[in-house]
């Protein structure tokens, strides 16, 4: 079992050793995919822009609302396809050797918890978040003690999309140190698994992977 996270160069030339034999549209998800990668790589030492870029990549890889898996909240079953193809277990690795304790700390964290900022802005559909994320925190657990790296990837993405919703709406300070943490581990975490889940993806070309949901168009 191995959890190393392939670099842009190593992607990249796997990309364009493999690619004339792919369908168009899968062949564009990963050509988008690697090259913010390839940009997430250059901000090492800012840790709010590369996690934006890794998610961008997350993003294009994914195939957001146009994909054959519909939403975010159906990150399950595309984590359920990797894992399938994931025969050296390294998305296992990298949650269970690699960033157990960060992951853990997005889990049981209230502030990348959905419900709890929908309570902050008055949604009367909200008000019982606490007792929601008692109950996120059972389910969390309980993925934990059953090892089921797909039921545990899908709570923390679920999770980095809160924090991803922050950034992008405005709701963070550049460089601050209130959400800093979070930031470095969510990059961290991103860095990791988003090259795998990438190399992975080429590993079955013609899979149904979805429609990118903004193909080229030729003027």
């Amino acid at each position: 079992m191995t959890d190393h996270a392939p670099e842009f160069h190593t992607l990249k030339a796997r990309q364009r050793a493999q690619r004339e034999n792919w369908p168009q549209d899968f062949s564009l998800r990963i050509h988008r995919a690697i090259s913010w990668i390839g940009r997430a790589e250059k901000e090492s030492e800012d840790p709010g822009a590369a996690f934006l870029f890794y998610w961008i990549a997350f993003n294009a890889a994914y195939g957001g609302e146009r994909s054959v898996f519909g939403a975010r909240d159906d990150f399950e079953t595309f984590f359920l396809r990797l894992q399938q193809l994931d025969t050296e277990g390294r998305l296992y690795g990298i949650v269970w050797s690699t960033f157990p304790g960060p992951i853990r700390l997005f889990l049981e964290n209230r502030y990348v918890f959905a419900p709890f900022w929908r309570y902050h802005h008055c949604d009367p559909e909200a008000q019982n978040w606490d007792e929601r994320f008692k109950q996120a925190r059972r389910r969390f657990h309980d993925a934990l003690g059953r090892r089921d790296t797909v039921k545990v990837l899908s709570m923390l993405f679920d999770r980095l999309y809160v924090l991803r919703n922050q950034l992008i709406h405005g709701g963070a300070t550049w460089n601050s140190g209130t959400n800093r943490d979070q930031l470095r581990d969510g990059a961290a975490i991103l860095r990791n698994v988003v090259p795998v889940m990438v190399d992975l993806m080429m590993d079955a070309p013609r899979t149904d992977w979805g429609v990118p949901m903004y193909p080229v168009i030729e003027a």
